[in-house]
């Protein structure tokens, strides 16, 4: 006797990221690109990449996390919403 279970084919998203201490800066701010990518296939590897991209920036000089400044968000954060708030921005 076999038991066969079926699921029905259903669409997997990913995002892959990784908090990086010493990042690369630009006249001292940390930012992040968005890049949008399609992996179409993986035999033959079959890679698009969107040919439109952008940069975010923080509002405040970076300095590597400590206790002093692991709560400025301005600092560490590259999130819009967050930095659209400084009296900097």
């Amino acid at each position: 006797r076999m038991i066969v279970s079926y699921q029905k084919a259903r669409k997997v998203e990913y995002i892959v990221q990784q908090y990086i201490d010493r990042p690369h800066i630009v006249d001292d701010l940390k930012y992040d690109l968005r890049l949008y990518i399609l992996l179409y296939g993986v035999n033959p590897l079959r890679i698009y990449i969107h040919k439109m991209a952008f940069a975010r920036f923080c509002t405040e000089p970076y300095e590597r996390p400590n206790r002093d400044n692991i709560d400025c968000a301005y600092m560490h954060l590259t999130n819009y919403a967050i930095n659209k708030l400084a009296s900097n921005y």
